[in-house]
């Protein structure tokens, strides 16, 4: 789809109280969609039902507004759009790119354990060993209608494979930043059979997120650092699925004193405790030190 201006998002789940590095997020994204002219685009990313709720949601809306991010109406929901994961991953189903896997995380850590030294992924686990990839199509039936618990997983060699045909060689995505647009290369064979959904769960982060951009037309895609190298595994579902190509800018992230990313996970001090506590807007400018991006002027 041809975008006459640049569409950004910034995409919180609420399954917890923003934080300062959510702020610099949504400060950043804000101030890159008025230097490119572009408009901004608020999703709620709330696959998770059984850690979303809404009074997170609410929260989200009433911090926002605090800091004076300005977005577009209606806000899409995830929630409200399970039918088009499952339609993505039916086609990947149909090219033969996904399988279930029924091992346990008994079962996959006494697999990895026999190999010598386990290839490991970007965030550090043990890479997936492959059980249940070559199993039958009968078997893997009548285990489903059996009930079994079962994850979906990619066949990354055969999708990454699939995907370089398509492209004529190596994968690579698109990137924006101060010194303009550049190329970088996707290898998403790092991250093994990425789970892709289970059961019971409609889709998994990565299968939601390519297609929440392209359904809303997202042009430029602006997050932290943390999330760089997902996008491999982004750039081979956009070739895989058909879907449009976005721009990428990984920005810095918010650390504590000792290095560590702050996250909800932590209960790092969210950013209605510092409002209670008497900050400001521009306090809060300060604290994560948006200044420093000069370019974003």
């Amino acid at each position: 789809m041809l975008q006459s201006q640049p569409v950004f998002r910034f995409a919180p789940s609420p399954n917890g109280y923003l934080h300062l590095g959510h702020a610099f997020s949504a400060l950043f994204t804000q101030a890159m969609a008025r230097r490119h002219g572009g408009r901004l685009l608020l999703r709620i990313e709330d696959i998770d039902r059984e850690r979303s709720r809404p009074d997170y949601e609410a929260a989200v809306y009433e911090d926002l507004e605090w800091l004076g991010i300005d977005w577009e109406r209606p806000v899409r929901r995830q929630s409200d759009h399970f039918d088009d994961y499952a339609a993505c991953l039916d086609k990947l189903e149909r090219l033969g790119l996904v399988y279930p896997c029924f091992a346990t995380r008994r079962e996959i850590a006494e697999a990895v354990k026999v190999k010598a030294a386990a290839a490991r992924d970007p965030e550090g686990a043990p890479i997936y060993p492959g059980l249940y990839r070559d199993t039958s199509p009968g078997e893997r039936a009548s285990r489903i209608v059996a009930g079994d618990p079962y994850a979906l997983r990619l066949d990354m060699e055969k999708a990454a494979a699939l995907a370089r045909e398509r492209c004529g060689g190596p994968l690579c995505l698109r990137c924006f930043g101060d010194d303009g647009n550049t190329t970088g290369a996707a290898k998403p064979e790092r991250w093994g059979d990425v789970v892709l959904g289970r059961k019971g769960m409609p889709a998994s982060y990565h299968i939601a997120v390519v297609t929440d951009d392209a359904l809303q037309g997202v042009t430029h895609v602006t997050r932290g650092m943390d999330l760089h190298a997902a996008t491999d595994i982004h750039r081979l579902l956009q070739i895989l699925l058909d879907l449009s190509e976005p721009f990428y800018c990984h920005h810095r992230l918010i650390v504590d004193g000792a290095g560590r990313k702050l996250s909800k996970s932590h209960r790092d001090k969210s950013l209605r405790s510092l409002r209670a506590e008497g900050a400001t807007p521009e306090m809060i400018k300060d604290m994560v030190g948006i200044g420093r991006d000069r370019w974003l002027e």
